[in-house]
């Protein structure tokens, strides 16, 4: 019984190697958005007047959520009782 032949298994590895860089191209144009979202939520946090004092691990956490999704809606005050 012989061993695999060298070139079949440089072969199946290029192959392997291959198929795997593919399949992580989209997991790599996924991190590239986030990122992006991120440093452009940060920077647009910068120029608000009122978010201008918090430090920038605050100013992080509500960039993280902001590109999450997470929606922010105002609660009314109402004095009906």
């Amino acid at each position: 019984m012989t061993g695999v032949d060298p070139k079949v298994f440089l072969g199946l590895i290029s192959v392997g190697f291959i198929t795997v860089s593919i399949q992580l191209i989209p997991l790599f144009n996924q991190a590239s958005s986030w990122n992006r979202c991120l440093r452009k939520t940060s920077e647009s946090l910068g120029q608000v007047k009122g978010f201008q004092k918090i430090d920038d691990e605050s100013k992080e956490v509500l960039s993280v959520m902001i590109c999450n999704g997470a929606v922010f809606e105002p609660k009314l005050k109402t004095n009906i009782q």
